[in-house]
Order: structure tokens, then C-alpha cells, then sequence
């Protein structure tokens, strides 16, 4: 059954010929495919990470799509998303994270309630920790 997305437009492209190193700040979407060494970031926007990039960077954001090479944190407010061929090697952190078959995840990943308003904060937020091998055991 396919699942149904809302489609957001991509606001950014950085193509697989593209080389950066520094800090990306961006709003609305963007798609990487070439290699970005540093740091990616937005306040409630979405990341998508073609099959060809190669990323060493740390990641901040609301929505991150992982179908390439990323080798950092990544630390989505909304979910993180890792399709087939897609690799992540270090710690990943949000409330929703889906790794489908294929996909990979080397490092720590610990899943925490959405953020709660301040009335709320009290509460101590919900946080599970699960490791990961190559074997995805």
C-alpha cells in the first residue's frame, strides 16, 4: 500500500557534483546530494539526503529523509526517516524514527516525547535508547 505524503516543494538543491564545508542555515526543504562536511540546520524544516551524499555533519532539524551516506548526529523535533540505501553512523534523536529494511543505522538512537508546552514542563520527558549493529541486531 502506498503511503500518502504531503508534498513539500524543495526550496534548496545542493547537486551531486556540489562540494561544501560550513554551516548550512536553511527554511522550507532541502535536498542534498553532493558531500556537505559541518553543520545543517533549520528551525522546522525538512532535510532530504539523496542516495549519492556523502554527509559529516550534524544535523538540526524538524524532518530528516535519509536515503544517503550520513555520519554525524541528527536531531529531528518532528521524525527521522532512513529508506534503503540509506546509512547513518552516529547518535540520531527524535520523537518518531523509522529505519525500513535496508536501511542502516551504526550508532545510538534514542527516541523522546515531542516537545511539550511550558505549562507541561514538569514532566520529564519519555526516553528510550536502543543500539544498533551492522547486523541490525
Amino acid at each position: 500500500m502506498k503511503k500518502d505524503r504531503k508534498a513539500d516543494s524543495i526550496s534548496t538543491f545542493l547537486g551531486g557534483d556540489a562540494k561544501f564545508e560550513g554551516s548550512i542555515e536553511f527554511q522550507g526543504t532541502i535536498r542534498v546530494d553532493g558531500k556537505v562536511t559541518g553543520k545543517i540546520s533549520s528551525n522546522g524544516g525538512t532535510v532530504i539526503v539523496g542516495e549519492k551524499a556523502v554527509i559529516h555533519a550534524d544535523i538540526s532539524v524538524a524532518v530528516a529523509v535519509v536515503m544517503g551516506e550520513v555520519d554525524g548526529t541528527i536531531d529531528a523535533t518532528d521524525r527521522i526517516e532512513v529508506y534503503p540505501p540509506g546509512r547513518v553512523s552516529g547518535e540520531i534523536q527524535a520523537p518518531i524514527i523509522s529505519i525500513e529494511p535496508g536501511g542502516m543505522l551504526n550508532g545510538s538512537c534514542t527516541m523522546k516525547t515531542a516537545a511539550t508546552s511550558s505549562s507541561k514542563s514538569s514532566a520529564k520527558p519519555e526516553i528510550h535508547s536502543v543500539a544498533v549493529d551492522s547486523k541490525g541486531k
